[in-house]
């Protein structure tokens, strides 16, 4: 008897085999237990990244029908007049509130949710490891970020990229373009989510948590924004030809500007509102007495935008992975 058994469950486990393998790749264990946990999310997240996909995609054939009539990929002067970028800053505004929407609805219950209905120690109960569960819990909601945010990024890059020199429209330094392009939006929503993630885990409230991660995903993103131009190089050009008409010195059209000064004989700087009296006679006389002999511009050119993005997603993942390796080891020793 026990040998037909073993027969007949051999039979069966080739059978689950052939027929998973006529399926295609199937989850299974816990890969298959988190992602049925949490699939709603997962799904919402996949679904509205592929209908902004498709928006985007339309809207850029509308933008390059526009711009062929401007004789692009090299265009005429006039082009930006007449150029519609509302549905532009529209999404950027939409995908600029991602980090904080994913990192809310998504990192704050992810942990404080188990914790809070009994799940962590039901599981706790189980023969799995509290770090396997971890590292699967990050490790599939991670990948659905990193998929869903990279897909996004490069959407946004393809339909901003042909009008990217154009500060007038969407000046690269700004965060609706800096933040929506590149490896930046990818960095940013992994570290509120796994920072949402870490709130939920210590606090074990579900709202509590999710209010909180509201707290530390808008503050992250102004520290973010307060920082993210000190990420490049400033670039320095000079004139000694008076601070008349046209003696600046030439700054490219699409550079960021920091500051521009007054340069004087002994090479010092001086703030050029310091000698904005109300008449020319008394400014000029304000100028000769400092001895102004031009200017000083300080810009960061759009060259560097790349190198800044992937210096600030550096320095992003690197507090995302310092977070996780916390969830870890706080998880593996009390989470319950």
């Amino acid at each position: 008897m026990s040998t037909m058994t073993s027969t007949d469950s051999a039979a069966r486990d080739s059978a689950s085999t052939e027929a998973g393998r006529r399926g295609g790749l199937r989850l299974s264990g816990m890969n298959w237990l988190i992602w049925r946990q949490h699939r709603a999310a997962y799904w919402t997240m996949l679904g509205a990244t592929a209908v902004t996909v498709v928006v985007i995609v339309y809207q850029r054939h509308q933008m390059l029908t526009y711009l062929e009539g401007y004789g692009h990929p090299h265009l005429k002067s006039g082009w930006e007049e007449g150029f519609d970028h509302r549905p532009l800053d529209l999404v950027a505004q939409l995908l600029g509130l991602l980090p904080v929407l994913i990192g809310v609805f998504l990192g704050g219950p992810l942990l404080a949710g188990d914790l809070e209905g009994g799940t962590a120690k039901l599981v706790n109960a189980q023969s799995v490891s509290r770090v396997r569960w971890l590292g699967t819990k990050l490790g599939m909601t991670a990948l659905v970020v990193v998929v869903c945010t990279t897909a996004l990024s490069a959407a946004f890059t393809w339909w901003w990229s042909p009008i990217k020199s154009s500060s007038n429209i969407m000046s690269w330094a700004d965060g609706s373009s800096f933040d929506n392009s590149g490896p930046v939006p990818v960095a940013l929503t992994l570290l509120s989510v796994v920072g949402g993630v870490a709130i939920g885990m210590l606090l074990r409230r579900t709202l509590l948590s999710m209010v909180v991660t509201l707290g530390f995903t808008v503050a992250l993103q102004a520290v973010w924004a307060y920082f993210r131009m000190s990420l490049g190089n400033v670039v320095t050009v000079t004139s000694h030809n008076g601070v008349g008409v046209n003696t600046r010195p030439h700054v490219p059209g699409s550079a960021y500007l920091i500051d521009d000064s007054y340069l004087t004989a002994s090479g010092d700087l001086i703030g050029w509102g310091s000698c904005a009296e109300a008449t020319e006679k008394a400014s000029n006389a304000c100028l000769d007495k400092a001895q102004v002999v031009g200017w000083s511009v300080d810009y960061i050119p759009i060259s560097q935008m790349s190198s800044m993005q992937w210096l600030g997603a550096s320095i992003l993942l690197a507090a995302t992975a310092g977070i996780a390796a916390f969830v870890i080891l706080w998880g593996r020793k009390r989470l319950v």
